[in-house]
């Protein structure tokens, strides 16, 4: 028995325009998976040009829709207003923008706070937290002009839940900087009054918090995490967060905005 059409059309993108910044590799490159394989064409950035049309390449030939490559910095709002006005010449218009990009700064350097360069945590800052506004900020304009739009912030648990360093200490991974907390509260945070901002200019603006996903890390750091994780896991990439995005950029969410949608396992909700 196939699906009902209804129930297809909630999910289609087809004609439609997604950005996802920091697109070229790990979570964003999952994230443009699942949205170019639903019908969009698509528009993926990189700080390294070379790296986003690698990935464009990939997914345009996996997912036959058109795929454009753009270099952005997001820390410098120059980089992001021209990387925006390219992007919506590219089709005439943008209609999803999934803020994937930043952490540039997690794993250089001292990761303790007393310790901790204060550079690394104004890089933190000025990549996770006002990038993520100078693209809402530049994109959203011209999903207010038209009328329409969506736009799905990537925040994080760690913005949630105080972490327990003591996992860190004893299976030796580095620990996660304070500051990194401290942006992906503030994105959560931005998200519920951009929300507001935009509902009126027919712009939806909802979050995501992944938890933490397996990604090389050591046996030993597996499984305490897992243990404090109420599905008994750690997230899967290329699997647990495409329905997550595909549901929030899609019209099955017509009627949510200002939601932080929590993709851990169930971690936060122990804390």
């Amino acid at each position: 028995m196939s699906l009902h059409s209804e129930i297809i059309e909630l999910f289609d993108l087809s004609g439609k325009v997604a950005l996802v910044t920091g697109g070229a590799r790990d979570f964003g490159f999952e994230l443009g998976s699942a949205l170019t394989a639903a019908g969009a064409d698509l528009v993926i950035t990189s700080r390294t040009l070379a790296n986003a049309k690698k990935s464009a390449d990939d997914l345009a030939n996996t997912y036959g829709h058109d795929v454009l490559p753009l270099e952005m910095d997001q820390s410098e709002f120059s980089s992001v207003s021209a990387m925006a006005e390219s992007a919506h010449a590219w089709k005439g218009h943008i209609d999803i923008l999934v803020n994937n990009a930043g952490g540039n700064s997690w794993d250089k350097g001292e990761r303790d706070l007393i310790k901790r360069d204060p550079q690394a945590i104004r890089t933190m800052v000025d990549s996770n937290l006002s990038g993520v506004l100078y693209c809402c900020k530049e994109v959203g304009k011209h999903m207010a002009g038209r009328g329409s739009g969506k736009i799905v912030n990537i925040a994080s648990m760690a913005g949630l839940v105080g972490r327990d360093r003591r996992m860190y200490q004893r299976t030796g991974l580095p620990e996660q900087p304070v500051d990194y907390a401290a942006v992906k509260a503030g994105v959560i945070g931005m998200t519920r009054d951009l929300a507001g901002y935009f509902a009126p200019k027919g712009v939806y603006v909802n979050a995501i918090s992944p938890g933490g996903f397996e990604r090389g890390q050591s046996q030993a750091f597996i499984d305490a995490y897992s243990d404090s994780t109420p599905l008994g896991r750690m997230g899967r990439d290329g699997i647990d967060l495409k329905g997550a995005v595909l549901f929030l950029s899609s019209p099955a969410s017509d009627y949510v905005t200002g939601h932080n949608l929590v993709v851990d396992g169930g971690f936060a909700m122990w804390k």
